[in-house]
C-alpha cells in the first residue's frame, strides 16, 4: 500500500516530515531488506528504533496492514544480525530481558530492594549529596524517572480465588510486571470491580511476564517462551474471560496465536487463549456492568481520558473506558484533544529516544492542562508513569488514575453507605 493515509497519524513523521520516518517509508525499507536490495545496517536499526510502535498507522490503514507484526519481525532480524551489539548493550539486555523478566521471584526481589532504597532515606540522601553525578550519563538521565515501588505486591493484596456473592462469571486476572511492582493497588481495584459485577476471580500468585517487552524489543523466541509459561499457568478453557488492565500487555496478550502459529503443541491453544482475552473496560461493558449508586468522592470531579496507544490501536478499545466513566455519579467527563496521540512512553522509548519522548510528553501535558480536569484517566502503567512525571514537572496538580480505580472507589462508598444504613436500622 502506498496511499499515505497513515502519514498524518505518525508522531515521528509529523515531527520530521521525512518519508523514512513514516510507516510507509519504514515498510519500504523492510521490503528492500526482505528482497535483498538492502542489507541490515545500523541506519536501518536506528530507523526501526526511532519508531514508537504506537500502531496509530494500523488504525488509519484502509487495507488493514499489520504494521506491528512487521516492526517486531524487523527488530528481531536486527537482533539476529548483531549489527547493534555492544558489550554494554548486551549486558543490559541480558540482565533485563533474559534474567529479570524471565524470573518473577528475582524481579520481585529487585523490587523489594529498590523500595528499601527508596523508603530508607538512602535515595533522598544520594540525590541531596549529588552522588547521582557519579553514574554513567545514561543512568544519570534515567535515575529521576525511577518509579516508586508499591508497599505490597498483588499476591499480598489479592487471594488466589475470590468469589462473588452471586457469581455469574468465572474470570482470571493477569497482574503484569510493572503493574504488579508499582500499581498493585490497581490490580486490587480491578478485582473489587469484578466482584461487584458478579465475577469470581482467580489470580495466580506468581505470574510470569506476558512477553510484550521481549516481542517489542526483537526477542520473539523469548516472547514465545514466556507466552507458553503463562498459558500453562492459566488454562484458557477454565475461564469465561482472562482479564488484563494494562493496554500494552493486553495488545500483545491477544496475539499469542500469531506468535505461536508454528508451535504444534500450542498453536490451537493460543487461538482459544486469544479469544478469551478481554481488557477490563471491554469486559465490564460486555457483561453490562452496573452503575454505582454513590459517587467516589465527597465532591463532584472533572476527568478526562488519554488513550493508551496499544489499547486504542492494538485492541481497538476506545469507547468502553469513556462509557464507564460516564456511568459513575459525581464524575463529569470532558474529552481530551489529541487523546490518542502518543505520550512518548511507548515501552522503553523514553529511554532509547529521550528527546522525541520529551517532546511528545510536553505536547500531551499541554493538552491535558487545557481541559481543566482534576483527573487524567488512562489505562496503561507506562502511560501512567510518563504522564504523571510530566504533570509533576510542569507544576500541575492534576492526578493520574485508571477508570477502574475510581469505579472501585464508588463501589466502596456504596458498600460503606449500605453498612451505615444497616447499622442504623439495627439500632432502631
Amino acid at each position: 500500500m502506498h496511499c499515505g493515509m497513515c502519514l498524518p497519524t505518525c508522531p515521528t513523521y509529523e515531527t520530521t516530515r521525512r518519508e523514512r520516518h513514516s510507516p510507509r517509508g519504514r515498510i519500504a525499507l523492510m521490503r528492500s531488506v526482505a528482497d535483498a536490495e538492502l542489507t541490515i545496517t545500523k541506519d536501518f536499526a536506528e530507523e526501526m528504533s526511532y519508531c514508537l510502535g504506537c500502531l496509530a498507522c494500523q488504525t488509519a490503514c484502509p487495507a488493514g496492514v499489520q504494521y506491528g507484526q512487521l516492526l517486531e519481525a524487523a527488530r528481531s532480524d536486527i537482533e539476529t544480525s548483531q549489527i547493534t551489539a555492544t558489550p554494554v548493550r548486551s549486558i543490559w539486555r541480558t540482565l533485563t530481558l533474559r534474567i529479570l523478566f524471565l524470573n518473577p521471584p528475582l524481579l520481585r526481589l529487585m523490587g523489594r530492594m529498590l523500595r528499601l532504597y527508596q523508603k530508607s532515606g538512602l535515595q533522598a540522601l544520594v540525590r541531596r549529596c549529588g552522588l547521582t553525578r557519579l553514574l554513567p550519563a545514561n543512568l544519570r538521565r534515567l535515575e529521576p524517572q525511577t518509579p516508586e515501588v508499591a508497599p505490597a505486591f498483588s499476591d499480598e493484596l489479592i487471594q488466589p480465588n475470590e468469589a462473588a456473592s452471586a457469581p455469574r462469571y468465572n474470570v482470571a486476572l493477569l497482574t503484569g510486571c510493572v503493574q504488579d511492582l508499582v500499581f498493585s493497588d490497581i490490580n486490587r481495584d480491578t478485582v473489587d470491580v469484578l466482584l461487584a459485577n458478579a465475577c469470581s476471580v482467580h489470580t495466580a500468585p506468581e505470574q510470569p511476564c506476558c512477553g510484550s517487552l521481549h516481542a517489542h524489543n526483537g526477542e520473539l523466541q523469548l516472547a514465545a517462551t514466556v507466552a507458553k509459561r503463562l498459558m500453562d499457568l492459566i488454562p484458557a478453557e477454565r475461564f469465561d474471560a482472562i482479564i488484563t488492565n494494562a493496554g500494552g500487555c493486553g495488545s500483545h496478550l491477544r496475539h499469542y496465536a500469531t506468535l505461536l502459529a508454528n508451535d504444534p503443541a500450542y498453536a490451537e491453544r493460543a487461538v482459544l487463549w486469544d479469544s478469551k482475552i478481554r481488557d477490563i473496560h471491554e469486559w465490564l461493558l460486555e457483561i453490562g456492568a452496573r452503575p454505582p449508586v454513590c459517587p467516589p468522592f465527597s465532591e463532584p470531579v472533572t476527568v478526562t481520558y488519554h488513550d493508551s496507544c496499544h489499547l486504542a490501536h492494538g485492541q481497538k478499545v476506545t469507547k468502553q473506558p469513556r462509557d464507564l466513566l460516564r456511568k459513575i455519579p459525581g464524575v463529569r467527563f470532558v474529552e481530551l484533544t489529541e487523546a490518542s496521540w502518543c505520550c512518548g512512553s511507548a515501552g522503553i522509548y523514553n529511554i532509547t529516544q529521550p528527546a522525541q519522548s520529551a517532546d511528545l510528553l510536553a505536547r500531551k501535558v499541554g493538552q491535558i492542562q487545557k481541559t481543566g480536569a482534576q483527573f487524567l484517566m488512562q489505562s496503561n502503567p507506562g502511560c501512567h508513569l510518563q504522564i504523571a512525571r510530566g504533570l509533576a514537572e510542569s507544576g500541575s496538580s492534576i492526578r493520574v488514575a485508571q477508570p477502574v480505580s475510581i469505579l472501585a472507589q464508588a463501589y466502596r462508598q456504596e458498600a460503606k453507605q449500605s453498612a451505615v444504613s444497616t447499622s442504623t436500622n439495627l439500632q432502631t
